[in-house]
């Protein structure tokens, strides 16, 4: 059995090392569209990224690229930051050095103490090199987690957190393009930001429109970070997990609630999916909060642990002496 603080960071390392690179993503390139396109209005874009990523915008301050990219990049004193998404995934894997790899610890610590050097390096030629910094790092992350964490209890909340958050983080991608424009250029920068251009032009010859890009980053079952590929992913790991066999096939909520979201987009159109694409990226998005939500109460709750007191027993659902609490996310 596995403890219940440490299964809590493996999930939350997983989200954290995902989202930084996903965040990396997508900041990338709209920096590079910015920087590049003269057409676009620079403030109200940087506003609709910085929406999309969770950040709040000043009505009065107008946004710039260099705004933008302090504030996602940079910031050490906001969480939401590539710097705060690192610095929690490395928190939580120090709370839990027992249960991961040497390596995978050293490349998250390598990581968080380079990213210093990888700043100045960036305000210097650009913030392409940092931002391709955090995306060739978590990379190696993952690599060294498939190849040195024993695929057991561990590996799967690893995995789970990994793949909900991949999914929240494309559907707020698809959220950024489906709103706010839907040309070919729009797209292609989606399919980029996403690492998804080679294998997108192998599968629909080159051409590149609504249907065919929404059908490919939800419904793909082959390219890993489509929608549903990650919700089949988190879902059998999440029933490894679950080992509860029953008579009548009943299951944890969260894993309920995956299912139910697979379901969903895997028996309708993709016609019908773009027509009211708004609407079912916002049911995605509120499933992926409602599964977070019943791993923690189901999986991650707290135990009483016993102490001797001059009365007897004594139960406490407090944090043990000796132990840490972990709150870091």
């Amino acid at each position: 059995m596995m403890l219940a603080r440490n299964a809590d960071s493996l999930y939350w390392i997983g989200r954290y090392v995902e989202r930084a690179d996903d965040v990396a993503r997508i900041l990338d390139v709209a920096v590079q569209q910015l920087l590049e396109d003269t057409t676009v209005d620079t403030d109200s874009t940087a506003r609709h990224v910085l929406g999309v990523l969770g950040f709040d915008t000043e009505p009065d301050v107008p946004e710039t690229v260099w705004s933008m990219v302090d504030r996602v990049a940079y910031d050490p004193s906001d969480p939401r930051s590539l710097l705060g998404l690192i610095a929690a995934a490395r928190e939580n894997a120090r709370g839990a050095r027992e249960v991961i790899s040497s390596e995978m610890w050293e490349c998250l610590n390598a990581t968080y103490m380079g990213l210093g050097d990888a700043e100045r390096r960036a305000r210097l030629i650009g913030p392409h090199a940092f931002l391709s910094h955090v995306k060739e790092r978590a990379a190696m992350f993952a690599g060294l987690t498939d190849a040195t964490l024993s695929h057991d209890d561990g590996y799967s909340y690893l995995i789970v957190g990994r793949s909900i958050e991949r999914v929240d983080m494309t559907v707020r991608l698809l959220m950024s393009r489906s709103a706010y424009r839907r040309d070919a250029l729009s797209w292609m920068s989606l399919l980029v930001a996403a690492g998804a251009q080679d294998t997108y032009i192998h599968a629909y010859r080159g051409a590149v429109d609504t249907e065919n890009v929404v059908e490919f980053m939800i419904l793909d079952r082959l390219f890993p970070r489509s929608v549903f590929h990650s919700l089949r992913v988190a879902e059998r790991h999440l029933a490894e997990l679950d080992n509860r066999p029953d008579r009548v096939g009943s299951q944890s909520t969260a894993l309920t609630l995956l299912g139910r979201a697979r379901s969903s987009i895997e028996f309708i159109g993709v016609a019908d999916m773009v027509r009211d694409l708004p609407a079912y990226l916002d049911d995605l998005q509120n499933t992926c909060r409602e599964v977070s939500e019943s791993i923690a109460e189901e999986h991650f709750h707290v135990e009483p642990w016993v102490s001797w007191t001059d009365a007897g027993l004594s139960f406490d659902y407090g944090t043990p002496p000796g132990a840490t609490d972990q709150g870091n996310h």
